[in-house]
């Protein structure tokens, strides 16, 4: 089994073949570029690894990032031939621009926690210590799903939060944290939990008030159409499903 590739920001002008193939079926020795937001890096690089088992000489060639940036990307040309993201904003920004080839799926849905490094040293207990001054705070940029979701947490809690660093995903929040660099961020709860032993998760009542819907779709551009249609299908499986759910994702 060929590992999944993971492709840097630095490589998404890359180029990959067209293929032939009936739908739901990858072509063989093809590659499949899927752009996926950052908080999908566990279950992904998984479910790129199943396909590619099953279907021999295919490659997954993932790009994480943003959402917004990924949605960046694909309107400026980057060959993609699927979009998952972590808000349906993102989404209809690349069906505004680009378009796809069929109507974007919601397939998992995720929700907010407060992560703290081990031993929670900053003694942090919900999102009113994201208003004091005396603690270091990593958030995502309004932007990106995960700093969209925040603002709506922090209204709902009626906090004004005082941020030291704000980070273009939600993986690079969570990496402040897990080294020790702040005291507390705002990630998804899948997040915590893929951080193992690393981080601890803060439970707050307001997250149930800031859902992300993940969408995935097929371009219409896609380069492999047909490998494009069959990874979604995957990712819509039973084995998808369960992938998922395993990582803390719940079920539309």
């Amino acid at each position: 089994m060929s590992r999944t590739r993971v492709l840097a920001a630095v490589l998404v002008a890359t180029l990959f073949p067209a293929a032939c193939g009936s739908a739901g079926t990858a072509p063989a020795a093809s590659a499949v570029t899927v752009f996926a937001a950052a908080s999908l890096t566990g279950t992904f690089t998984e479910l790129g690894e199943d396909f590619e088992a099953a279907n021999p000489g295919t490659r997954v060639v993932l790009n994480f990032g943003g959402s917004s940036a990924l949605a960046q990307q694909i309107d400026r040309g980057a060959p993609a031939d699927v979009f998952a993201a972590a808000a349906p904003v993102n989404m209809q920004q690349v069906v505004d621009g680009v378009g796809t080839a069929g109507t974007p799926t919601t397939f998992a849905r995720n929700r907010l926690q407060i992560a703290v490094p081990r031993g929670n040293p900053g003694g942090i207990t919900g999102l009113a210590d994201f208003g004091n001054a005396d603690a270091t705070i990593a958030l995502c940029a309004e932007q990106v799903p995960c700093g969209a979701a925040a603002e709506k947490v922090f209204e709902a809690a009626g906090v004004t939060p005082r941020a030291d660093t704000l980070e273009q995903d939600v993986k690079a929040v969570l990496t402040k944290v897990r080294l020790g660099e702040v005291d507390a961020g705002l990630v998804y709860r899948t997040d915590v939990a893929a951080a193992d032993a690393e981080v601890e998760g803060v439970e707050f009542p307001q997250a149930d008030q800031a859902v992300n819907d993940y969408p995935v779709a097929v371009l219409a551009d896609a380069p492999n159409a047909a490998g494009a249609r069959a990874f979604v299908d995957h990712v819509l499986s039973g084995r998808g499903r369960a992938v998922l759910a395993d990582a803390g994702f719940t079920a539309p």
